[in-house]
């Protein structure tokens, strides 16, 4: 008999004093909840959020709307056991991106007096790596995107997350106001000085007394981010209503959840270290360790599995030799390159990681994690790739998720079943592998020149193109099964 749990929202309305560029599942599933948690100990009202739609539909801008901005979020222990909470701390959705008419920026002015407003404190993003425009190999801002070059010849009606960042921080300077915290809560290395250098890069072009006060008044805190939520299906809906949940705005998530914050808000936060976020001085050793353990062996699961027509995450830990693959690149290939503090315990992290991802309520498809390969390949598996190769080690497990990638981004799975393809890169990849056909070493080339990916000194290495050479070789002659035992042996 299934254990549910139900925790209703608090009442009345809160003032909104953060803003959230990135209304997706992940963030009301992680960050509205810590505020939530944080509003019910403590009562306090001044941290409501605006939240903001950036690119995705406006659908679920104005269902919440429709539902006075109130929602669940079902937390799965395992298939027994789930809590279902209801959220209310988010007060406002908008829309900024473009609408069924080719028309932008709906909401775009709402969102940005919202930003310039001196009772907005802190905005937050996640907008996923692609969404701060920056190169993944080199870091630069893409300044000839349409979108970013859009945002440099009209930075009043700005079109990227960076834009209207830049456009509310100049309102506040402009006005004489101290300007809000920013605050990135996506996956990727260093995300404050990420965020920061997006920002300053646009603003740099804009007004360059603008770019010195930026640089000298605004806080980027780096932060940590950890849950698993996968994007909703009918068939999590369906279970919802069966526990009398119905509701077309609701978001499926692990029980699991981690914030790991840095500590330098000038303007004020939430005091929600009781609430589980772990206030800290320096997040690069746990956003590191996650990046590289968690999200790696996600993308391994990911471009592996999809591969030999998995579906999920647990029905693919639930394969003996995959799993087994996960164990060696964690403990082998990732955890060797961390820097953590002491009494942090890998093996014990990498245990723990196994069995969230053994989690079968969850239904996390590996299609979904599969996305913006380009984007993300750089942190989650090329930088420790160079950490290993630059002392002479092994990067077996790392070449063979490369190889997959590769394999994965021709848009079809060993078996020659189709499969879409999300990435910036999409068109671009898929013209290598029409370009170079069978010719395996050729197309591993020409992956490796894609400097948009691969850092020039580990294109340039040849231990690393020989393993990724290999490994692709021997996934399209050998299968799955037959790469992952010739790893198994290697």
């Amino acid at each position: 008999m299934q254990s549910v749990k139900r925790l209703p929202a608090s009442a009345g309305r809160v003032r909104i004093g953060m803003v959230h560029l990135g209304l997706g599942a992940f963030h009301r599933a992680h960050q509205a909840v810590y505020l939530e948690r944080y509003r019910q100990r403590t009562g306090d009202d001044a941290w409501g959020v605006s939240s903001a739609n950036l690119r995705a539909s406006v659908a679920l801008v104005d269902a919440l709307r429709e539902a006075g901005h109130r929602y669940h979020v079902a937390e799965y222990a395992d298939s027994e056991h789930v809590t279902v909470r209801e959220i209310g701390v988010i007060e406002e959705t908008l829309f900024t991106g473009k609408d069924e008419n080719g028309r932008w920026g709906r909401d775009v002015e709402t969102l940005l007096e919202r930003m310039a407003s001196p009772e907005t404190r802190i905005v937050t993003l996640t907008v996923t790596e692609k969404g701060y425009f920056l190169s993944p190999a080199s870091g630069e801002l893409l300044v000839d995107d349409p979108l970013v070059a859009a945002d440099i010849a009209h930075p009043e009606a700005p079109r990227t997350a960076p834009g209207l960042l830049v456009e509310a921080l100049a309102r506040r300077h402009a006005a004489g106001q101290a300007p809000f915290t920013v605050l990135s809560c996506d996956n990727m290395p260093d995300n404050g000085k990420r965020t920061r250098a997006a920002v300053m890069a646009l603003a740099a072009r804009r007004d360059a007394g603008l770019a010195d006060w930026i640089a000298d008044e605004v806080a980027f805190p780096c932060s940590m981010v950890d849950r698993i939520v996968p994007a909703m299906t009918e068939a999590d809906f369906s279970r919802l209503a069966v526990l009398g949940i119905e509701d077309r705005n609701a978001v499926v998530g692990e029980s699991f959840s981690q914030w790991v914050v840095e500590d330098d808000f000038p303007q004020g936060r939430p005091d929600w270290a009781a609430d589980g976020v772990e206030m800290v001085a320096d997040v690069a050793p746990f956003e590191t360790m996650k990046l590289r353990m968690l999200n790696g062996s996600h993308s391994l699961l990911a471009y592996l599995g999809a591969l030999g027509g998995i579906e999920t995450v647990a029905e693919a830990v639930g394969r003996e030799d995959l799993t087994s693959l996960l164990r060696r690149y964690m403990l082998d290939e990732a955890a060797s390159t961390l820097a953590m503090p002491e009494g942090t315990d890998l093996d014990a992290y990498a245990e723990q990681l196994l069995a969230r991802f053994a989690n079968d309520s969850l239904h996390h498809r590996l299609q979904q994690i599969a996305m913006d390969g380009s984007q993300k390949l750089p942190q989650r598996w090329l930088s420790g790739a160079e950490i290993h190769l630059a002392v002479g080690r092994d990067v077996a497990c790392t070449a063979l998720g490369v190889a997959a990638w590769i394999r994965y981004t021709a848009g079809t799975d060993l078996a020659g079943t189709p499969h879409a393809v999300d990435d910036p890169l999409a068109d671009r990849l898929a013209a290598l592998h029409v370009r170079h056909g069978d010719d395996i070493a050729g197309l591993v080339s020409a992956f490796m020149a894609v400097e948009d990916v691969f850092p020039p000194a580990l294109a340039a290495e040849p231990r690393f193109v020989a393993a990724v050479t290999a490994a692709y070789t021997d996934l399209t002659q050998q299968g799955l099964a037959g790469a992952l035992d010739a790893l198994g042996r290697a």
